[in-house]
């Protein structure tokens, strides 16, 4: 039984890859259209949009979001979640209709054909620079001057140990939130590390449950409010965890 089930997750994780890589080889030519100006991103972000629900779908997985309150059209955000999968940031993508841009690692990179549209729509950090998170600040505030919106994972990174609910969070997208005065959206994802988490051999197609919530404003606040912002944050997302921890739901 174990072998079995050990054949069924290499096969389910190579898969995982094809679907990654297939549509974006189909849609490369619009796809490389869409890059050659910032202007173009949001046709971009569409197809971004739909590579996600392929993969989403193909794997098996079907997503429940609840809403507490919408994304308005048009509007600047900083979008935060926890991050336990490679899987949030297709549930992200599916989430927001609106245009926004990942600020994620650099590592992603190496991933092939994923990582050369990655490192061009992305915003990369380098948490071992510091000149790297400078430079992460300059192009994410060039960015929300155009009106779009950012995503960090506030975490900066999966926890090695998958026994943490939820990391400490970092500074950067609540520093970022204030100097712009735009809303922070919290977002819960409650079943991703359980459907396919780093492990290699763990998960199973099912449901993946997130849940948008109340909206937590920063108009007023200074850089002061900065750990207070970022405290509230994380309490919003860690008592959702706990909770759907607890109903097994």
């Amino acid at each position: 039984m174990k072998i079995l089930k050990a054949i069924f997750w290499t096969l389910w994780r190579i898969w995982f890859y094809v679907l990654m890589g297939v549509p974006i080889i189909i849609m490369s030519p619009f796809l490389i259209l869409s890059i050659l100006s910032e202007k173009t991103y949001p046709q971009f972000f569409i197809m971004a949009r739909l590579w996600a629900k392929i993969i989403l779908f193909g794997m098996g997985f079907y997503y429940k979001i609840e809403r507490e309150q919408k994304l308005e059209k048009g509007k600047s955000y900083m979008l935060v979640a926890n991050h336990t999968s490679m899987t949030d940031i297709m549930l992200m993508l599916v989430i927001s209709k609106s245009p926004f841009v990942f600020v994620g690692k650099k590592e992603l990179v190496k991933i092939p054909i994923f990582g050369f549209f990655y490192k061009r729509t992305c915003i990369l950090v380098d948490r071992e620079s510091s000149k790297s998170r400078f430079e992460v600040f300059k192009r994410a505030q060039h960015r929300l001057n155009q009106g779009l919106s950012i995503c960090i994972f506030p975490e900066g990174g999966v926890p090695e140990d998958e026994n943490i609910l939820l990391d400490e969070f970092k500074d950067g997208a609540f520093r970022l939130a204030i100097e712009h005065q735009i809303p922070v959206v919290p977002m819960t994802f409650a079943d991703n590390k359980k459907r396919f988490s780093f492990s290699f051999f763990s998960g199973s197609p099912g449901r993946m449950r997130a849940k948008v919530h109340h909206f937590i404003e920063t108009k007023g606040l200074t850089l002061d409010d900065k750990k207070d912002l970022k405290d509230r944050v994380r309490q919003v997302i860690y008592h959702q965890l706990l909770h759907n921890t607890k109903g097994k739901a």
